[in-house]
């Protein structure tokens, strides 16, 4: 067999589904640690670098399993490339390298549809390079979106698919971890642009400000969408309840920890706004299906690979959180257990609020590597 280049729908396919593959990623153990592929199930995974190839080849091969399948990833493609044919040059006959690189797998996108036979469709975006969820709710033609990432194209291809129209884009707040596609699908198709404007004012975004308790709809009929505002992660943070079931909680509660409060060097603040914000979560109805903006990892998928869980259940599996009584424990709680965030999250935060303009290498730069929005115990181990 031939080498050959895979897309990273492909990855996705052979990381949830068991298959038996090697996979091979030849960057460095700096950039591996920082971001590397990762599975709902073990998987075979080796990193030795591109560069020990080039200079002790014959001790790398030797750590290959040989008559295996083998994926090679790399930063690029050309390394991977470059290894392939090394690994082909001793005898490998199954091998394939990704195109495009690590950054194919930062920006992938895999929709998942959340309610078959309703009179609309629900689709979680799952992304898994990056640990993020976006939504997107379709009725009668109509698109609406929710949290979308950078990757436009990939929407714009979704609501052709689905012979739909995008009519209105929602931020849930003013992201720090990624740079949002929001802005940039409304500048192509003419979308409404909604958001909170505690996080956008300063913005220089031309967008509609959301108004706590309305009811966003479609052109004729469909699920309502009401606007829940949910502040403390961010001062605008704002959750979506979709027809009276789901609840798109952005940023604010996860399946295994709650946001963060102290991205934007206000922690004391925001933090006794988040904790009555939990409050007033906690007032809502259980049976409510909290669909998060991000994950912190597969384990908290269900069986379907879906982010999901009842409201119920994230108040069990967050009851040490919920437990806390006052903003006093709840800040010491909180401080204990915050990380320093990425040093590249204020630059983000210009850059979605149209204050900083980067071009696309720094974009996919700054865009690649998983989220550090949570802020629970849970958290601060998987970051460890």
């Amino acid at each position: 067999m031939a080498i050959f280049i895979y897309p990273a729908a492909d990855l996705y396919t052979w990381v949830t589904s068991r298959e038996n593959v090697v996979f091979l990623d030849v960057r460095n153990a700096v950039d591996f640690a920082r971001f590397h592929v990762e599975s709902p199930f073990p998987v075979e995974m080796y990193n030795i670098s591109y560069f020990d190839f080039m200079e002790i080849e014959d001790e790398c091969i030797a750590k290959v399993p040989k008559g295996r399948s083998i994926r090679v990833i790399c930063a690029k493609e050309g390394s991977a490339r470059y290894v392939a044919e090394i690994l082909e040059k001793h005898g490998f006959d199954d091998v394939g390298y990704l195109e495009g690189g690590i950054k194919s797998w930062g920006n992938l996108l895999v929709p998942v549809l959340l309610n078959p036979g309703s009179d609309f469709a629900l689709y979680q975006f799952i992304r898994p390079g990056k640990a993020s969820c976006s939504y997107g709710l379709i009725y009668n033609n109509e698109l609406m979106l929710f949290d979308p990432s950078r990757n436009i194209e990939f929407y714009l291809q979704f609501a052709e698919m689905n012979k739909c129209r995008l009519i209105k884009t929602f931020e849930t707040h003013l992201q720090a971890d990624y740079i949002a596609g929001s802005r940039l699908l409304s500048a192509a198709t003419g979308a409404e642009f909604l958001a909170n404007e505690k996080d956008f004012k300063h913005s220089r975004i031309t967008y509609t400000p959301l108004q706590d308790g309305e009811i966003q709809r479609f052109s004729n009929g469909g699920p309502e969408v009401k606007v829940f505002f949910s502040p403390g992660h961010t001062p605008g943070s704002t959750s979506f309840i979709i027809d009276n079931h789901f609840l798109i909680s952005g940023d604010t509660i996860f399946i295994h920890s709650v946001g963060r409060p102290d991205l934007g060097g206000k922690v004391d603040e925001w933090s006794d706004i988040l904790f009555h914000t939990l409050e007033k979560i906690r007032t809502l109805d259980d049976t409510l299906i909290v669909l998060p903006g991000h994950f912190m990892g597969w384990d908290e998928a269900d069986e379907r690979l879906v982010f999901a869980a009842t409201l119920a259940q994230t108040k069990e599996y967050n009851s040490s959180i919920h437990r806390i009584d006052n903003t006093g424990n709840f800040l010491a709680f909180i401080k204990a257990n915050m990380r320093k965030q990425p040093d590249e999250y204020a630059t983000i935060r210009q850059i979605n609020a149209y204050l900083e303009e980067v071009d696309d290498d720094k974009a996919e730069e700054l865009d690649l590597g998983k989220n550090e929005c949570a802020a629970t115990a849970y958290a601060a181990a998987k970051a460890a």
